[in-house]
């Protein structure tokens, strides 16, 4: 699981550029990333930066999170 996320600063086309860097390193490291979020999730008032997650899943982790989900954040599944 990779989550990169902005600060608030960050225009969601650079944090893409930024996972796509994320994932080139991963794929060297032969690290696989089995979902992903981007965006500006967690936020500090348009403050600069952001943040990179990486999160090791097991099967029963990734059941859990591929469960469908409903809050005003996130949507998925349902």
């Amino acid at each position: 699981m990779a989550f990169v996320n902005s600060m608030g600063g960050i225009p969601l086309s650079e944090l893409y550029i930024i996972y796509r860097k994320l994932a080139q390193i991963c794929a060297q490291e032969n690290i696989q990333i089995a979902r992903s979020l981007v965006g500006a999730y967690i936020t500090s008032l348009e403050m600069q930066g952001c943040s990179i997650t990486l999160l090791k899943l097991d099967d029963e982790l990734l059941k859990l999170w591929d469960a469908p989900v409903k809050t005003p954040a996130l949507r998925w599944g349902v």
